[in-house]
């Protein structure tokens, strides 16, 4: 029987953010592994999300794509999780979420695939510079607790899989209050369960490959 909570993804994807999220979450899903260029790209998954790519959830038949919107929708899907501050104190929470979401994912992936702004184009780019999206990004997680302060949320895990998948990939230059952040959401019981469900499953596929 399908459950309330499906969840389409493929372990080496962003739907690593995902999953992360939905552990956090706490509650019963459904997995659906999907792979590139084959099922991720076939009539009934795009008839999920139009674009054929990972990760989606399907909750109560309403569909969420895009890392960030899953994140948010989570936290307010299951308000027992916590995972988002109340509404009149969501300044910190929209605004670092959103920020990842469009400046830090556009600064870091123009550096990384050797896009240069043309000089005197920066504000075309949205983001300015990569250095500035660096430095905002580092403002944002410079204290000892959260994007929020003393809670957790769902933008931690959003922000938080940014900076480490950067410094893992070294895609983000390595600063002390990134590496602090990073050591912290590592020890989270959520984060290790879906590095352990993902890593599984990443080599079970390499297995068969």
């Amino acid at each position: 029987m399908t459950l309330d909570l499906v969840f389409y993804t493929n372990p080496m994807s962003r739907g690593q953010i995902a999953r992360w999220m939905l552990e956090e979450v706490g509650e019963v899903y459904e997995t659906v592994l999907l792979g590139y260029g084959t099922t991720m790209k076939a009539a009934d998954y795009r008839a999920i999300n139009p674009m054929g790519k990972v990760p989606a959830i399907v909750h109560r038949g309403k569909v969420v794509t895009e890392c960030a919107a899953i994140c948010a929708y989570l936290a307010d899907a299951f308000p027992a999780a916590n995972l988002a501050p109340p509404v009149d104190q969501r300044h910190a929470y929209y605004r670092w979420l959103f920020f990842a979401a469009g400046p830090v994912e556009a600064a870091v992936t123009n550096k990384a695939l050797g896009f240069v702004l043309p000089e005197g184009r920066e504000r075309t780019a949205g983001y300015g510079s990569f250095d500035d999206t660096i430095d905002a990004l580092e403002s944002a997680v410079s204290g000892d607790g959260w994007i929020c302060g003393d809670q957790f949320t769902a933008a931690d895990v959003y922000v938080g899989s940014q900076i480490d998948w950067g410094l893992m990939f070294k895609s983000i230059p390595t600063r002390p209050a990134f590496e602090a952040y990073a050591a912290r959401l590592r020890a989270r019981p959520a984060y290790q369960r879906q590095k352990e469900i993902d890593g599984a499953l990443i080599a079970e596929m390499q297995k068969q490959g």
